[in-house]
């Protein structure tokens, strides 16, 4: 797994006033749990970027003032209009003890099966994966050139003594299917909700079969840092 060092400070006060202050000064508040105890701090965030804006899985080098922590990042919060960050969770690392963190799947070639007109179905961009930290890869990597049309790769032909996967082992992770298949999956649910509105004739009801939804607005509210 890939590291990435961040130099941050201790919090002196949490609270909502205090959080709103840090993000005016640019700064992101955050939390590390899962050691002897909990340790909210603070890093700017220009500092947090490249671990944020990635599909890659970094495992921190936290420096807390002189005190070095390993860790992973754990959950993100992000403003639902800006997007900007404003607040994150690590969680501590131990080299004896598994974490569960999602890895990239990255495909290599050009499938067979697309070359000769069929339809590539990436399922899985990212696999819920377990071990201790020094075992999990930096992605999965997966050769396609060999897929022909009607072929998969699932979860159980990833398969490793060095980590698990959290999912079934019948999952299709990525496959190649027949054009005509793929539209028909696409439109599938379509169709199953245009039947109701077909007479025995084949000719479509009167009626107006719209509805209309209210729009819903939601928002969600920043953590208050403990």
């Amino acid at each position: 797994m890939k590291s990435l060092a961040i130099s941050v400070k201790k919090r002196d006060n949490v609270g909502k006033s205090d959080s709103k202050a840090l993000r005016n000064q640019g700064k992101v508040p955050c939390v590390l749990y899962g050691g002897e105890k909990q340790v909210c701090f603070c890093a700017h965030e220009n500092d947090l970027r490249k671990l944020v804006y990635t599909s890659d899985v970094f495992l921190v080098e936290l420096d807390i003032e002189g005190t070095k922590t390993s860790c992973i990042m754990q959950d993100i919060q992000f403003h639902p209009v800006t997007d900007k960050i404003l607040h994150i969770d690590f969680l501590e690392v131990f080299d004896d003890k598994e974490i569960t963190v999602e890895i990239p799947v990255i495909l290599n070639g050009l499938a067979i099966g697309v070359r000769n007109g069929g339809n590539l179905l990436f399922r899985r961009k990212k696999i819920v994966t377990r071990a201790i930290s020094s075992k999990l890869p930096d992605a999965i990597e997966i050769d396609i050139s060999d897929l022909n049309i009607g072929q998969f790769v699932y979860i159980r032909d990833l398969k490793s003594d060095d980590y698990s996967f959290l999912a079934p082992d019948g999952s299709v992770v990525v496959g190649v299917k027949t054009a005509r298949a793929a539209i028909e999956e696409e439109v599938a649910d379509e169709e199953e909700e245009n039947e109701e509105g077909i007479t025995e004739e084949g000719t479509t009801q009167e009626g107006d079969s719209s509805t209309e939804k209210p729009a819903e607005n939601s928002a969600e509210e920043s953590k208050e840092d403990q």
